[in-house]
């Protein structure tokens, strides 16, 4: 039998309403009240029934934690930092797969179905007006790795993809690849848009040769399948590809054809997931630092809960080159 909140009264002594209080956020109960509760829960093993609490309070501390992107391996990098930050908060992660889904309205009829109280979207690749969705419908609502703004309508963090693109343009100039390539996820991504311009900004400015492609989403096998194609013709001598997962499938597509990287070919991915520092991968990236997004992330989502009225945020986040193996050494 389950223990109730009526057992743990009855054996410290305490109304049913004392006990009610002593797990209640904010109630007020005396310091002596509260030792008696928790030594007579303990000694049951009750533990409080956070859907009756909910009742009461009326939150729930059901963060809806929204991505599009499941093929993406670093999302379980992702979640499993989103999840262990929010539950060590006291905070609850509902996770929501969202993937092909552009309209911010069925989502938001979903999460209100679960009474949540925030909401993270966390996707590099959905428009700024998605996460705005949420807060015209007045749920507190953040952006985590989404599109940087000067002036943003919900609190927005991430790296400048832009300035990304000018990074992994320079590190090859700096290696003396001629002829390179942009190897993008979804056009219509806006991190591939962002990374391309910054990319090709410094590659036209260095008069270099540059071509342009890019692959169906953000997955091994997208990337594995353009770098394929590519292969079919004259490939350039180094690809920044705009995320590590199409870095890994288009090296996968290279050892294929029997060529060699960086020997052959160069690779410069973007991210810095843990697959990418593995031995028989040792992936030259760009690390985008994820750790300190997500823990920026969760401070906003509770500050958030606590005060509505707060002036969204946009927090820029730094990042920087992982030197590893596929691509030449500078010169």
């Amino acid at each position: 039998m389950a223990v109730t909140l009526k057992d743990v009264a009855e054996r410290a002594g305490v109304s049913r309403s004392a006990v009610s209080r002593t797990y209640t956020e904010g109630a007020s109960v005396s310091e002596k009240t509260r030792a008696k509760v928790e030594k007579a829960a303990n000694a049951l093993g009750y533990s409080p029934n956070a859907l009756a609490s909910s009742l009461t309070t009326g939150r729930t501390k059901l963060i809806g934690l929204v991505s599009n992107n499941f093929h993406n391996p670093i999302f379980l990098e992702v979640f499993d930092l989103f999840t262990k930050g929010l539950q060590a908060r006291g905070l609850r992660p509902l996770l929501v797969n969202l993937t092909d889904e552009v309209n911010p309205e069925n989502s938001i009829r979903m999460l209100r179905a679960y009474s949540v109280d925030g909401v993270i979207v966390a996707s590099s690749t959905l428009p700024a007006t998605f996460a705005e969705g949420f807060k015209d419908a007045g749920v507190p609502v953040v952006h985590s790795f989404g599109r940087q703004s000067a002036s943003p309508k919900v609190n927005v963090l991430g790296i400048d993809n832009i300035e990304a693109g000018r990074m992994a343009a320079q590190t090859l100039i700096d290696r003396g690849y001629k002829r390179v390539a942009f190897l993008g996820g979804p056009k219509s991504a806006t991190s591939t848009q962002d990374r391309f311009a910054g990319f090709a900004e410094v590659m036209r400015a260095s008069g270099r040769d540059m071509t342009v492609s890019y692959a169906n989403n953000y997955s091994f096998e997208a990337g594995r399948a353009e770098m394929q194609r590519l292969l079919q013709e004259v490939p350039a001598e180094a690809y920044f590809c705009g995320d590590d997962v199409l870095s890994i499938g288009a090296l996968s597509a290279i050892d294929d054809a029997g060529l060699a990287v960086p020997q052959d070919i160069g690779i410069i991915g973007l991210n810095d997931m843990e697959m990418a520092g593995w031995e028989n991968i040792n992936l030259t990236t760009i690390r985008n630092p994820i750790k300190q997004i997500i823990s920026s992330s969760i401070e906003l989502i509770e500050a958030s809960l606590k005060d509505d009225s707060r002036y969204p945020e946009a927090r820029l986040f730094a990042c920087s080159i992982v030197e590893r193996g596929t691509l030449r050494p500078l010169l």
